[in-house]
């Protein structure tokens, strides 16, 4: 089978360098004013340039992320402003407004800007062969084809479409409505999601208060009192065991109900919410997690797998690079897929995970209604070593660690854990605690450790 390409966020130098340290194949970036991730993105022109030098040094791709949906404002120095990114020569174009896309491909079709590929983004929400094959009329050489896809669906686009490249997205934040549709943070904050400034408001912390149903307007009005008593926990596990499927499986009465929101922190402002056979719309989604399906869509024929998260740590971009990296190797030597790979992914932050509509699961399986904000179930990110001196390394803290506890050394050339005996200081002197960042202490090591990252595991190893 053929490999394909793995595809990292670098949300800064540092993390698309770590990307490639780790088994990309590419990264992408944002151009300033005109991605998703406005509000964070370290990259300005200068930074793209250093990018794609240091890329092309390594043999590696580097893709420029240009995929609002533009308003007017935007349009009159769309052009202006992606002229020196495309002189640049970046491998490949993300973009998503048809507009924008007729506008640069006629700049390149009368030969006023280099050629460079298009890539649909998944904010176009691709999801069926005709659209797929009316983007590749139009100049798009690979479409980005939407999360809400099963693997049944991406085969048959594979087979109708030979001649595009196809990307899926595996691994990452889910969007609680087709990708970048969600109205609910521009609703609040007058923060468009599509813009690149969305607050993921999908994620605040709601109470619900039982509500009755005027018969004259239909309007929802409140009872005024909470509803405590509802559990989402134990519903969900009621409707695990029941092992309900979208679409089919028994309703709760509560379900019946009307009810209203309130956000923690506009008390007072009572907001209706419905809920139908298929769940809640409002509420955050799980995480995609989706190591255990690389073999198949490697079989299937997909061109690129493709990890969200330019607003995540190095940490993150590191450790989902060398688990993606391992399942794609694996996958294309025939070997059966390795269950420690799952495990190492419970190291990242997360919400829960899903691989969302790639497998058909239970409607609750893709909601998270428990928290909003990820938790590491078995490892945390603490350190980063800077330098390597006679065995020891020296390490900038990220978060506490101490010495008896059992830490993993995460390295591109293979990853080893240990238990720490002992720790400096940076003046030398024993300690037993590193309180966390920003502080640069010692450690004994054993092995490569240059530029490598440090994890304190939740257990001892088995």
């Amino acid at each position: 089978m053929k490999a394909p390409e793995l595809l990292l966020p670098a949300g800064g130098l540092d993390k698309m360098r770590a990307a490639f340290d780790f088994g990309a194949d590419a990264v992408y970036a944002g151009q300033p004013r005109y991605s998703l991730r406005a509000r964070n993105n370290e990259f300005r022109l200068e930074q793209i340039a250093q990018g794609i030098g240091e890329a092309h040094a390594r043999g590696k791709k580097f893709f420029v992320t240009s995929n609002l949906i533009a308003h007017n404002d935007k349009l009159r120095t769309y052009l202006r402003d992606l002229a020196p990114v495309v002189e640049l020569r970046p491998d490949a174009l993300i973009m998503a407004d048809a507009g924008l896309i007729m506008l640069v491909r006629e700049q390149m079709e009368k030969g006023l800007w280099p050629e460079v590929p298009i890539h649909l983004s998944v904010q176009a929400n691709s999801t069926n062969s005709a659209a797929v094959k009316f983007w590749r009329r139009a100049g798009v050489a690979r479409v980005i084809l939407s999360r809400e896809l099963s693997l049944a669906e991406v085969e048959q686009i594979r087979n109708d479409c030979p001649d595009v490249e196809l990307e899926v997205f595996v691994h990452g934040a889910l969007c609680i409505a087709y990708s970048g549709r969600c109205l609910l943070s521009g609703y609040f904050n007058r923060r468009d999601p599509n813009q690149g400034t969305c607050t993921n408001a999908c994620r605040w912390n709601y109470k619900a208060q039982g509500a009755d149903t005027d018969p004259n307007t239909g309007e929802a009005l409140a009872r005024g009192q909470t509803l405590e008593a509802f559990s989402f926990g134990a519903e969900q596990e009621r409707a695990e065991q029941a092992d309900s499927t979208c679409g089919n499986g028994q309703r709760h009465p509560a379900a019946e109900q009307v009810y209203l929101i309130e956000e923690e922190g506009r008390p007072g402002q009572l907001m209706p919410i419905m809920e139908d056979e298929h769940g809640t719309y409002i509420m955050n989604s799980k995480d995609l997690r989706a190591v255990e399906l690389v073999e198949k869509l490697t079989r299937i024929g997909v061109d690129s797998l493709k990890i969200e998260g330019r607003t995540k740590s190095l940490y993150y971009v590191a450790r989902a690079a060398q688990t993606y990296r391992r399942a794609i190797d694996d996958a294309v030597a025939g070997r059966p897929f390795n269950p420690q790979l799952v495990t190492e992914l419970e190291g990242l932050a997360n919400r829960g995970y899903t691989s969302g509509f790639l497998e058909r699961r239970p409607a609750q399986n893709y909601q998270n209604y428990e928290t909003g904000h990820s938790v590491a179930t078995r490892s945390q990110f603490v350190g980063e070593v800077k330098a390597v001196q006679d065995g020891w390394a020296e390490v900038e803290t990220k978060n506490r660690f101490a010495v008896g506890d059992w830490i993993e050394i995460i390295h591109p050339q293979g990853n080893r854990t240990v238990r720490l005996d002992t720790m400096k200081n940076a003046d030398g002197q024993p300690i037993a605690v590193a309180a966390g960042n920003p502080l640069r202490v010692w450690i004994p090591i054993d092995g490569p450790a240059d530029k490598a990252l440090i994890a304190r595991l939740a257990d001892a190893p088995a």
